[in-house]
């Protein structure tokens, strides 16, 4: 028989220990991010210095890194509460959005010269809020939850 104290202990996963899973989900996170960006980055180097042009190299590069992501994100971070394709296809959505997030930050913050001047703090001020939009979207989209 379970005593009142006992019942009233949150489970692991809800209350008990919210920040610790979360902060473990965010390093996760983080790191199947890192590996997803080495890849884009390594293929787009490749294709562009041996196969094809930019442009091309970059949307072959992008899309294979998005895609390992997913799976690695799918095994290693989030419990998946949709169907996988449904979940995939949400995914690729999400990761169009902070693309285009992205882009966006950093064409704003190139208008100031202040930035303009300091690529590196654009590319780490984009990629610190597409980081934070990815793991939000990503979370709801694997689990069906934002909290």
């Amino acid at each position: 028989m379970s005593t009142p104290a006992a019942q009233s202990q949150p489970s692991e996963g809800s209350e008990g220990r919210p920040l610790k899973g979360l902060a473990l989900k965010v390093v996760r996170f983080a790191m199947t991010g890192a590996i997803a960006t080495g890849i884009n980055i390594g293929l787009y180097l490749l294709l562009v210095n041996r196969v094809l042009p930019p442009v091309a190299a970059n949307l072959v590069a992008y899309s294979s890194s998005v895609v390992i992501n997913f799976m690695l994100q799918k095994r290693y971070v989030f419990q998946l509460e949709r169907s996988a394709g449904r979940a995939f296809t949400l995914s690729m959505l999400a990761s169009v959005g902070g693309l285009l997030l992205d882009t966006g930050i950093v064409a704003t913050l190139n208008l100031w010269p202040f930035f303009a001047a300091r690529q590196w703090l654009i590319k780490f001020c984009s990629t610190g809020v597409v980081f934070i939009y990815n793991f939000i979207s990503k979370r709801y989209i694997f689990e069906k939850r934002l909290s």
